[in-house]
């Protein structure tokens, strides 16, 4: 036998509550419980939102320190090579062993990039190590 409850309701609810208690197939006190159900489902969904706003607005504004960081690091990197443009003095076109040389050495940045992205370590920290090579 299930619990039975007793509960007051205003004279509005308990006239709709009648309208549709009284149609073939429903029960008030089927009503009653899928409406307290659906209440009480909703509780726990408003608690489960309220929980992942907190790790969505946290997720968010780490994002929007890497792309801070991000565009800072493209800006650093843009200058750095404008500037090195700028100063540096374009090689004779008939000067082929400095033209050799150059595509040596950017052959090389390459790999060393490439191989400080496959290890997961910093660029940052392999280039001050390698600065003593």
């Amino acid at each position: 036998m299930k619990p039975r409850h007793h509960l007051y309701l205003d004279d509005e609810l308990t006239a709709q509550l009648e309208r549709l208690g009284s149609k073939p197939g429903t029960s008030k006190s089927a009503i009653v419980a899928d409406a307290l159900r659906d209440y009480l489902n909703r509780r726990a969904t408003r608690q489960v939102d309220d929980l992942l706003k907190v790790r969505l607005d946290r997720m968010s504004s780490q994002l929007g320190r890497i792309e801070r960081d991000s565009l800072v690091l493209l800006e650093t990197l843009s200058l750095f090579v404008r500037y090195q443009l700028t100063v540096t003095a374009p090689l004779p076109e008939g000067d082929k062993a400095a033209q050799a040389i150059g595509r040596e050495r950017f052959r090389r940045f390459v790999d060393q990039v490439g191989r400080q992205l496959a290890t997961g370590r910093s660029i940052g920290a392999a280039a001050s190590e390698g600065a003593g090579q």
